[in-house]
């Protein structure tokens, strides 16, 4: 996920071009580092810059491209876009693109919460988004993601629903004015890139819950991934759902008696298939919306799906017959709303064999093991550790011979939330861990994914609110190792309007990735919505 300044850059003064041939791409920096005048003022004013991550931007090939818009609408209450898309033909054979780009651009000023939002194209989500809450005077945004996976997809017509539930009134008047676009590049002769799925399955549509979705996939499928986008939204306590507690604490958000701990699964008839660690996503309202008013957290304009390795199952999913598919969210207490997790199914074909049979061989979950430990008293404090693993593997009898699939993950969650009985002192520590290895035809992938979390709240005696916080997301895939670290503090004036909040906040972000040949190192730093730093080095790795 890349997020382009636009206006907001152009405000903040001159722009600097790095080319980097490690990178294969073109980065654009502000000079704030670099000499240019920043004039910061004492509290948050009427405007501000626009939003900006120090995550890179995505590599393009230098071949002809051929843009198409797919959405343009303006929300401002819960009707959704829709309309169709047709491929371009002038840039390759429809669904044989060297790379295919999404870019929303969004504008919205005045009033707004943060909002949820999608878009599908053939009933697939190819974005699930958030917006910025904006300044008075108004902001833009954009975003682009690589939506290569999805060729097949886009390679014929088809409808398109998009929409940012929003309510725009007296008080919340910010209209979100927003446009989807798709850039299709031309194949790149003799370059090598990554199979896409021969099919994309969706399992709901955009805003729901997967539950008793019924799933016939090709008999000749000899790889199978779901994934899911499993956001808890709302506003309620499934938002946050990192804070509820047990029934046996006292406090304003009440959960189950697993109390934070949650768990995303999908089971293919009734038997667990895949599990994973939710990502505690906070959207540009969360904690306080001072933290995000530049630098949003990581994945909020670009909801990242949890990915689950289904190959195991794919020779019971191979009988031609409809299965059921559930996706669930464990922990939430019974009857609780809030999650949201619209599935797809995406699936590789055998091209030499029109059936593909084998078996489920060996199988092995442990249950959940959730503890609870509530300390009472002037503070109160509750301890939520948990783990668990599953482990599946099955063969499959395809055209290039008998290929096993082994998938084993494993979790993991320890959080502390201390708060004072008034809740004036609320303060939450979180480490989420969810690593995965699959062995496939003598091939090992490993995927070690690490979130953190330590946010501090307190209100004093004049009602003002501070937020101290510092969210990580930390990955290390086969050689690839991904570091992305926001800290911020954020303070104003609760329960006045918000030219008197006197709000003022300091925010920055440090995104480092290293793979054999590349190491990508850029850190971004905000004062009362002003980027005052902007620091980038790019170059081929030398570890």
């Amino acid at each position: 996920m890349t997020i382009l300044r636009t206006r907001g850059a152009r405000r903040a003064g001159r722009t600097i071009t790095l080319a980097s041939a490690a990178l294969g791409l073109t980065l654009t920096a502000l000079a704030t580092a670099a000499g240019a005048a920043t004039t910061v003022p004492s509290e948050f004013g009427t405007d501000y810059h626009d939003p900006v991550t120090a995550a890179p931007p995505i590599s393009k090939p230098h071949t002809k491209s051929c843009e198409v818009t797919v959405a343009q609408a303006q929300f401002k209450d819960f009707t959704p876009y829709t309309g169709t898309y047709t491929p371009p033909t002038a840039c390759g054979t429809p669904g044989h693109w060297s790379k295919v780009v999404l870019r929303l651009d969004g504008t919205v000023a005045g009033r707004q919460f943060d909002r949820l939002g999608y878009l599908d194209i053939g009933g697939v989500q190819i974005l699930r988004t958030s917006t910025p809450e904006p300044s008075q005077d108004g902001i833009d945004w954009s975003v682009e993601k690589d939506v290569t996976r999805y060729e097949k997809t886009l390679s014929t017509p088809r409808s398109v629903d998009m929409l940012i539930g929003n309510v725009v009134d007296d008080t919340y008047t910010g209209i979100l004015d927003v446009k989807a676009t798709l850039t299709f590049y031309a194949p790149e002769p003799h370059a090598a890139k990554a199979s896409a799925p021969d099919q994309v399955i969706p399992l709901s549509n955009g805003n729901s819950v997967t539950t008793d979705a019924k799933l016939t996939t090709p008999r000749n499928s000899e790889r199978i991934l779901a994934e899911v986008y499993a956001t808890g939204s709302g506003g309620g306590c499934e938002e946050f759902w990192y804070s509820a507690v047990t029934p046996s604490a006292s406090y304003s958000c009440q959960g189950g008696d697993d109390g934070p701990y949650r768990e995303v699964q999908v089971t293919i008839d009734g038997k667990l298939a895949g599990i994973a660690s939710p990502y505690p996503n906070i959207w540009t309202g969360g904690w306080s919306p001072y933290l995000w008013s530049v630098i949003p957290s990581p994945t909020a304009f670009d909801v990242r799906p949890l990915e689950f390795d289904l190959t195991p199952f794919a020779a019971l999913l191979n009988d031609g017959k409809a299965h059921t598919v559930d996706v669930t969210v464990a922990g939430v207490p019974a009857g609780q709303t809030g999650w949201s997790a619209p599935t797809n199914i995406l699936v590789w074909q055998d091209a030499h064999k029109s059936v593909v049979t084998g078996a489920l061989t060996s199988y092995k979950a442990t249950d959940p093991a959730v503890t609870n430990t509530y300390t009472d008293g002037t503070t109160r404090t509750l301890d939520t550790a948990g783990k668990r693993r599953l482990t599946v593997s099955g063969y499959l009898n395809t055209s290039h011979g008998r290929v096993t699939t082994t998938v084993d993950r494993r979790l993991s969650t320890a959080i502390t939330h201390t708060w004072t009985p008034d809740e004036t002192t609320d303060n939450q520590q979180g480490r989420w861990t969810d690593d995965q290895t699959v062995r496939r035809g003598g091939v090992t992938s490993r995927t070690d994914r690490t979130y953190t979390l330590d946010g501090r709240s307190t209100i004093d005696a004049d009602n003002r609110l501070r937020v101290i916080m510092s969210f990580a997301d930390h990955a290390h895939i086969d050689g690839t190792r991904l570091d992305d670290t926001y800290t911020g503090d954020a303070t104003f004036t609760l329960g006045v309007p918000r030219d008197q909040r006197h709000a003022v906040a300091t925010t920055s972000e440090h995104y480092r990735l290293r793979a054999p040949g590349l190491r990508y190192d850029r850190t971004l730093g905000t004062e009362q919505g002003v980027l005052t730093k902007d620091v980038l080095t790019a170059h081929p790795s030398t570890e």
